[in-house]
């Protein structure tokens, strides 16, 4: 693993930096992605380089890192923080974030795993789809159903 990052951390954080347009989040990616390679060795096929390999890993990370930017529970996490800074609305947030746990708490195990994947890793139908081994109409039910629980703050888009 030393000799794939001194030969190839300068491309990884390249294509970090790319990414995230950030040098500081751009530094930490990369460590996460040669955590990744090296947790997940037994992943790479000697089909393609292995710098083939870590640009796809460090592409795959920093887009999940901007998807969960994205997600709707951190917009709900973010609005509680700035509500407790200025001393006002926390309660409804953390109200939010119980009732969430408790509506996963209700479901089974695959549905909590659809849910998390679409709502806080910000994946589409068709990527929770794949993740699971299910079809798109599968994953919009079992959504959709959890949605149901929930009210408006958790419908499916």
């Amino acid at each position: 693993m030393r000799e794939l990052y001194a030969k190839y951390g300068g491309s990884v954080l390249g294509r970090c930096r790319y990414l995230l347009k950030d040098a500081t989040r751009a530094e930490d990616a990369m460590h996460d992605v040669f955590a990744r390679a090296l947790t997940h060795g037994e992943d790479f096929r000697a089909e393609a380089s292995p710098l083939t390999w870590l640009m796809k890993i460090a592409t795959n990370h920093c887009l999940n890192q901007l998807r969960s930017e994205r997600a709707g529970w951190r917009q709900w996490f973010q609005r509680d923080a700035e509500a407790r800074s200025e001393g006002h609305g926390g309660q409804g947030e953390m109200e939010t974030r119980d009732l969430v746990r408790r509506l996963l708490s209700r479901v089974d195990l695959e549905t909590q795993a659809a849910v998390i994947h679409y709502h806080v890793d910000g994946m589409t139908l068709e990527e929770v789809a794949a993740v699971l081994g299910r079809s798109v109409p599968t994953i919009r039910k079992r959504l959709e159903r959890f949605a149901e629980l929930g009210g408006e703050e958790l419908r499916v888009r």
